[in-house]
């Protein structure tokens, strides 16, 4: 039953289900094959089917989604057919625009780690940074050979979320590129004692 008094949770994985289940009813695995067959799987996760299940169970009690019944395939479990219900398109679409015109605070894994690289000597960090230059650069490679795989079938709006990964992957490059440099010539650097000094500084009465 679905809960009254909460907003439907939303999340990436979520609206991917309520979009794949607005084009004909399904079940789970036909959903993570068609994410990773049309390459969504590069901005949504769905390495752990297990999160896919989970993710259809909160919808469900949510009301946004329904059992349609069960697929029977010779030699294979029975499969749970889900569709979408008319709440869950209303719901896709409320989310979808709120996902695309308002910023969303986040809190990845690499700003939060640049804001203590004290923890390391600089030397270290540098040697980090020039190892997440080569996996940027891999990433960007991969993603430039996708759109060009695609480019003669695939109509661009279905590659804009590619466009904007490359987007994103080429600014992070760049940049990391500009900082590595910096390190390189000792523009960027510190000691203990600076740090300390540092710390007196900011918590001294002004």
């Amino acid at each position: 039953m679905k809960n009254k008094t909460n907003k439907p949770q939303r999340s990436p994985l979520a609206l991917a289900i309520l979009a794949h289940l607005a084009e004909e009813p399904m079940h789970p695995y036909r959903m993570q094959q068609l994410i990773k067959e049309r390459g969504k799987d590069q901005v949504i996760n769905v390495r752990q089917r297990t999160s896919i299940y989970q993710t259809i169970e909160r919808l469900l009690r949510e009301g946004l989604i329904s059992v349609q019944g069960t697929l029977s395939e010779g030699g294979r479990p029975d499969r749970t057919v889900y569709e979408l219900t008319e709440e869950g398109r209303e719901v896709s679409k409320e989310w979808l625009r709120e996902m695309l015109s308002v910023r969303s605070q986040e809190y990845p894994d690499f700003p939060a780690a640049i804001s203590f690289l004290t923890l390391l000597t600089p030397e270290d960090v540098q040697r980090q940074f020039e190892k997440r230059e080569g996996a940027l650069h891999e990433a960007i490679e991969g993603l430039d050979s996708q759109l060009l795989q695609y480019k003669e079938n695939v109509p661009r709006l279905f590659m804009l979320e590619v466009e904007h990964s490359r987007a994103v992957l080429r600014a992070e490059l760049e940049w990391l590129r500009a900082v590595i440099e910096d390190f390189r010539r000792g523009e960027l650097s510190w000691s203990e004692e600076w740090i300390r000094e540092i710390a007196d500084r900011l918590s001294s009465p002004q």
